[in-house]
């Protein structure tokens, strides 16, 4: 088994980002160790629930985070990692999220300005807005890491140790005003201002209310929107966003939290939020790292766009978990930079495996990019993606390519999953992409892998991809010419030592290197009319290879 202490006895020698990040936040947790006497430390992400929790969320807020964390686990660090949820935030009322109701403009004049907590569910089926969207993302956190991200919500802390925060930025107001009244600009906040957003309780609104009196533990407001003045506990609404931040981190204790880059900016709200920790709070701020937006590549249009929760751009984990391992989306994060784009597309899945099966042949030595650095920077990416860090194999696994599962997935789409599996395994060993033996480990690969390769078939492959083979040969008539060369094929094929995708790409070559360019196409027209029925399809050699080579010969010669 290759353990961390392994793969630092192999690679050691280059620098990971993320473990140069892991080693630069261990001086931070060091120092706070000396300065506070903490034994254990805090690690948390940040998001709103604003409507499509998209996979974009997963790298900053979730992977980053807990890949350092365990590297620290490793090196004896006792580390909670938290995912925050903003919950009290104002439902802003776009057009997307409008659209998700049954009447839309219903929706916008009734529910814009409440907190998204307090937002029915515009489906039906769960209790409120949040509890529908964090459906395809909460419950698959765990497939995403090692299951030890725990998940908090403001509104919670807002009953219990934001409530004391809430309390003490009452009291320290005016410090706050000054403060942030420097990254305002134009709108400075008034004298007696009070940062603290009541719940409006006529209309719902927790944007258009203004605190006017505090009564101990309640406030007096006054709401823009609907003209109502009342009063409200402290437990029913919320801070400023940019004090919210520090109370998040005053909670929770945090001592490292990534953020998005649009925090990043100069006199953004990172630097706020630090300007109130330490002037006001006396506290000292959290180490961040920033990170940049996740793109997406719509697969009908190719358009690319950031991935966005409220305006409903990008796709789910649940939706990546019905057509790949999380550990390939991992990977995906870890390659590069959190600083660098990543741009993800359902449709381009098979390109994704080639790039982690290539990291993983390099990691166990069976590949090299000629690159020295580049192979020590993918294998430790590689090894980073892996949920287990400890019972992996000691050599490498099998590599089943995703199209070649992906064809075949759905050629035996109508057998139950067991017998797909069975006859999927038969073929791919006949093939040579599976072993004549496979470890437990290939075979829980190829399992897991037929299911999600023909999930992608049915939803984003290329419509060419989705064929079946003929029962019966059709009742055509073959120019001279192409019979002869269907003939020379099938002597090629049926003489083949090895029945792989290479050879038989290479007997087809020399069944048609007489061809001009035109009658080649002509050729293919009218071999994908006898195999499948249309004048297009998957590539002819990975689709041969998955057929007994005994059909594939009789089918070239038109026999039954």
């Amino acid at each position: 088994m290759i353990a961390l202490k392994q793969l630092e006895e192999r690679w050691g020698w280059y620098r990971h980002w993320i473990e140069e990040l892991a080693e630069e936040v261990e001086r931070f947790l060091e120092e706070r160790k000396r300065e506070e006497g903490k034994e254990e430390f805090v690690f948390n992400g940040g998001l709103s629930v604003s409507g499509l929790q998209h996979v974009g969320r997963l790298r900053g807020e979730v992977v980053i985070p807990e890949v350092v964390r365990r590297i620290l686990e490793a090196r004896g660090w006792r580390i909670r990692q938290f995912i925050t949820l903003y919950t009290q935030d104002a439902w802003k009322g776009k057009e997307p999220q409008c659209a998700q109701f049954p009447d839309p403009r219903e929706a916008c004049g009734k529910y814009t300005g409440w907190p998204l907590i307090r937002v029915p569910d515009p489906k039906g089926c769960h209790d409120n807005w949040v509890d529908h969207y964090w459906e395809d993302f909460g419950p698959y956190l765990k497939d995403f890491t090692d299951g030890k991200v725990e998940v908090v919500t403001t509104t919670d802390l807002y009953r219990g140790s934001l409530l004391d925060f809430t309390r003490l930025s009452i009291e320290k107001r005016e410090e706050i005003r000054k403060i942030l009244n420097k990254y305002r600009g134009r709108n400075p906040y008034p004298p007696g201002w009070i940062p603290f957003e009541p719940i409006c309780a006529r209309c719902g609104r927790i944007d258009t209310t203004e605190s006017i009196e505090i009564k101990g533990d309640t406030v007096v407001y006054k709401c823009k929107h609907c003209g109502y003045t009342g009063e409200a506990p402290l437990t029913e609404g919320k801070l400023n966003w940019r004090l919210e931040w520090v109370g998040v981190w005053w909670a929770l204790r945090v001592d490292f939290e990534p953020y998005g880059k649009d925090h990043a900016m100069p006199g953004g709200s990172r630097d706020s939020a630090k300007d109130l920790a330490v002037n006001v709070f006396r506290m000292k701020p959290p180490m961040g790292t920033p990170y940049e937006w996740v793109a997406y590549r719509d697969p009908a249009t190719g358009e690319e766009t950031d991935m966005s929760s409220s305006d409903f751009k990008g796709f789910t984990p649940r939706e990546w978990l019905e057509v790949a391992h999380p550990e390939v989306l991992r990977f995906l994060y870890l390659r590069v930079p959190p600083m660098r784009k990543v741009t993800l597309s359902l449709r381009d899945i098979p390109n994704y495996y080639n790039a982690w099966y290539q990291a993983e042949r390099i990691f166990y030595g069976a590949e090299s990019t000629g690159d020295k650095e580049q192979d020590a920077h993918l294998a430790k990416s590689y090894f980073y993606s892996l949920l287990s860090w400890e019972n992996i194999p000691d050599k490498l696994p099998a590599q089943p390519p995703y199209t070649h599962v992906a064809i075949l997935a759905w050629l035996l789409r109508k057998l139950d999953d067991n017998e797909a599996f069975e006859e999927a395994l038969k073929r791919l060993q006949r093939t040579g992409h599976m072993p004549r033996d496979p470890t437990s480990y290939d075979v829980e690969r190829l399992r897991a892998l037929i299911p999600r390769a023909r999930r992608w078939m049915e939803k984003y492959a290329p419509s060419q991809m989705r064929v079946d083979i003929l029962e019966e040969p059709p009742s055509v008539e073959l120019p001279d010419w192409v019979r002869e060369k269907f003939e020379k094929a099938a002597s090629l094929l049926e003489a083949l030592e090895d029945w792989n995708e290479e050879n038989i790409k290479n007997a087809l070559m020399k069944a048609t290197e007489d061809l001009d360019a035109k009658k080649r196409r002509e050729f293919y027209r009218w071999f994908y009319k006898i195999f499948v029925g249309r004048d297009s399809g998957p590539r002819a050699a990975p689709l041969l290879s998955l057929l007994d080579r005994n059909i594939v010969v009789k089918r070239l010669r038109l026999q039954a």
